[in-house]
Order: structure tokens, then C-alpha cells, then sequence
């Protein structure tokens, strides 16, 4: 018999033996969950997305009833044609797993693509309205392409048509070029990549390439895709090498397309449009040739017309008709200048002749032929007017019409009405 004691100590093990851990626990509902969900499609919106530097991305996504939280490898990120970003509304496609640090579920995504339009359609449209914003597509910054270019490089798949064509489009044009080939892939995962490296490549090599094209045959925009990554969107608009783009048919238009300088509509008028087509130039430089001679023939006839005008003037037919003419105008000016010298010397000669009688009229040796005489002292030259100036004993000179007389003054006698007389000996 078994007392009331022994079936509670019985029953209290029991119950002990299948308490869990909260690890265990998790580990049977992550167990639970991933058998179960193993591969699920989930819409939504996007919310609270970031991309940190391991290029994971994270994200919560959501509608009106609920939301879950989200991951995405790198791996799986890396395949992502558009950008994620919130409010969009996406499919994805994984499966359920537990975080076991917090204890939550989330949704591990694979695949997603833009709800809606189709997925290329969509990242496409998103890609090119965000780089439009950027000003890449501008038509401003568009360059001319040169017009003899000697050095062409083309990235592009070595194997592929769109590179014969290409050479054989520019091989019956215009010879005169070197092509560079540069062999990438253009279609599948890292395809982009390649481009883009190929691009960049091309910009630092050593001998400068005058055109840069960038292209490959049509093909639906799956196989295109990689003319619309971003990566060779930013590495065209980075080239200091104008570059044409030439990927796929007409009605294909890339991003690739709308951020080159030149946009072909295949690889073949890519080189018409790059290389200028021989038989063309010959046409010209012939027409050119023409045009001179033409030119050089009515400028010789203009120039003959000129000469005879010019031979057919007096001044050609009479060259020194001028210069006599000049030579007698100089010899009557000769002649008019030595009259006028003539006369101006005749009358100044008369001037001084009448001048010279006005002085002669006024000078006081005039009249000393008249019995006068000029007195004057021997010490200092001075012309004696009254005898007061003098002293006993001075020597006068004075000069006569004829001669002079040297004296000495002996006595000095007043003159009349208070003037003095002299003496002398």
C-alpha cells in the first residue's frame, strides 16, 4: 500500500525531470520552426532599414495586422538589382529562424523583389531616378567625341559578335585607329564589376585612348542587367575618355545608355559614329582641293585685274614725272628764298646805314671836328663836366678832332655863378 506521501514525492519528480532551460527551450521552438517553415514568401513593407559595414542588411517588415523582424546575408544582399530602402513594398522569399540572444523570430530572406511592377522593372526605375537626382544624366556635361581618334579601347566580352562587328564596321570606314580590346564578362553575378574595372583600367593607362566604348549585343534586360548596375553607371560618368555606350538593340536603353557622352544604338553605328568613314573623307578633301584651286585661280585673276589697273596709272607710266615736277617746285622756292634773302639783307643794311647816322649824330666825338674838345682825369678815366673834381696836380687827357693833349691840373679857379675854373699846364 502506498500512502498519500509517497504519490506527491512520486508526482513532484516527475514534474522536475521535465522542467527546461530557457536555451532548451529556444532550441526546440528553433528546431520547430525552421522544419516547419523551411521555405516561405512573405509581403510587406519596409521599415527600419540599415546596412551596416558587414553589408548585412537588416530590417523589420510590416502591414496593418503585424510585423516581423527580417535579415539578409551579404550573399544573398550582394544579388539585390535596386535599393531597399523604407516604405517599400517587397516579396520575399526565405525561412523562419530564432534569434536565441533575444529570444525572437525572424524571417532569414533569400530572394526579394519590388511588390508590383516586376523586380528588374522596378529597380531600374528606382536606380534612375536617384542617379537623375545626382545630375549623372545630365545632357550638359555630355563631351564631344574628336573627329580622327587614333586610339580606341572597347570593354566588352572578347567571344561575343558584338566586338566583330564592331572591328569590321571600323576596318571598312577608317583604318588609320588602334583598338584596344578589353575583355570582360557583360552578363551574370560580377559581371558589373568587371565593367566597371575594365572602365577604370582603360582611364589609367600609360598611352592616352582617344574614345572609350563601353558595350555588347542585345539581349532581353536580364542579360543587360549589368549596364544598369551602379557601379558602371559611377565609373562612366568618373572617365576623363569621352565614352560611348553601345549595349544592345534600339528599343534597349540602359542607364549606361543615358550617362554617356555618345549613346549608339548598337555596336556597329558605334564605330560609324566614332570613325569617320574613308570614302567620305577622300569625297571631301576632293571637294576641299577643288575649292582651293578654284580660289587660288580667281585670286591670281583678281590679282592680275589689280596689276594692270595699277600699270595703267600716270604714276606707273610717268614714274618720275612726280619727282621733276617736285624738283622744279624746289628749284622756284630756291630761287624765291634767295630773292627774299636778297631783300631782307638790303633792308638791313639800310636800317643800320640809318642807324648808324642817328648814332654818329649823337655820339660827342661828332663834335670835336666843331672845335671841341673831350677832358678827362688820367687817375680813374673820368669825363670831367666840372672843374670842382679836380685838385692841383691831376693829369687830364683830352682829346681833340685830331689827337690828344696830356696836361696837368697847376691852379684852380672858381667858374661863374659858384662853378670852378682850372688851369692847367
Amino acid at each position: 500500500m502506498v500512502d498519500d506521501d509517497d504519490l506527491y514525492s512520486t508526482g513532484e519528480q516527475s514534474a522536475v525531470d521535465r522542467v527546461l532551460s530557457v536555451g532548451e527551450l529556444t532550441e526546440q521552438i528553433k528546431g520547430t520552426l525552421e522544419s516547419r517553415f523551411q521555405s516561405v514568401w512573405v509581403s510587406g513593407e519596409i521599415s527600419n532599414f540599415s546596412r551596416p559595414s558587414s553589408g548585412h542588411c537588416y530590417l523589420t517588415l510590416k502591414d496593418e495586422a503585424a510585423q516581423i523582424r527580417a535579415v539578409m546575408w551579404r550573399t544573398a544582399a550582394s544579388r539585390v538589382r535596386f535599393d531597399l530602402h523604407d516604405g517599400l513594398e517587397v516579396i520575399c522569399q526565405g525561412y523562419l529562424d530564432v534569434y536565441a540572444p533575444r529570444g525572437s523570430y525572424q524571417l532569414v530572406i533569400q530572394q526579394v523583389e519590388p511588390k508590383g511592377l516586376g523586380a528588374l522593372e522596378k529597380a531600374l526605375r528606382l536606380l534612375r531616378e536617384r542617379l537623375a537626382a545626382e545630375g549623372l544624366f545630365a545632357p550638359e556635361r555630355k563631351r564631344p567625341l574628336p573627329k580622327f581618334p587614333r586610339r580606341i579601347a572597347f570593354v566588352t566580352s572578347p567571344t561575343g559578335a558584338a566586338v566583330r562587328d564592331f572591328l569590321e564596321v571600323l576596318r571598312r570606314r577608317w583604318r588609320g585607329v588602334d583598338v584596344l580590346i578589353v575583355p570582360v564578362r557583360v552578363q551574370g553575378d560580377g559581371a558589373a564589376g568587371e565593367i566597371a574595372a575594365g572602365i577604370e583600367l582603360v582611364n589609367r593607362l600609360a598611352q592616352p585612348v582617344d574614345v572609350l566604348v563601353v558595350g555588347r549585343g542585345g539581349g532581353s534586360l536580364e542579360d543587360l542587367w549589368a549596364f544598369n548596375e551602379e557601379i558602371v553607371v559611377r565609373a562612366i560618368h568618373a572617365s576623363r575618355i569621352p565614352v560611348v555606350s553601345a549595349v544592345g538593340h534600339e528599343i534597349d536603353v540602359t542607364l549606361s545608355d543615358l550617362v554617356a557622352d555618345v549613346r549608339a544604338l548598337t555596336p556597329s553605328e558605334a564605330a560609324e559614329r566614332i570613325a569617320p568613314a574613308a570614302d567620305e573623307v577622300l569625297a571631301y578633301l576632293a571637294r576641299q582641293r577643288q575649292r582651293l584651286a578654284q580660289a587660288l585661280r580667281t585670286s591670281a585673276t583678281t590679282a592680275r585685274a589689280r596689276l594692270d589697273a595699277l600699270a595703267a596709272r600716270r604714276v606707273f607710266r610717268r614714274p618720275l614725272e612726280r619727282v621733276l615736277l617736285w624738283e622744279q617746285r624746289l628749284d622756284e622756292l630756291a630761287t624765291r628764298h634767295a630773292r627774299a634773302i636778297e631783300r631782307r639783307g638790303e633792308l638791313a643794311k639800310s636800317l643800320l646805314t640809318e642807324k648808324a647816322g642817328r648814332l654818329e649824330s649823337l655820339s660827342p666825338l661828332a663834335v670835336l671836328s666843331r672845335g671841341y674838345s673831350l677832358t678827362t682825369r688820367e687817375s680813374d678815366g673820368q669825363l670831367l663836366r666840372s672843374s670842382q673834381v679836380l685838385s692841383v696836380g691831376d693829369r687830364l687827357h683830352t682829346r681833340l678832332n685830331e689827337g690828344e693833349v696830356i696836361s696837368r691840373v697847376e691852379t684852380i679857379e672858381p667858374a661863374p655863378r659858384g662853378t670852378a675854373r682850372s688851369r692847367t699846364s
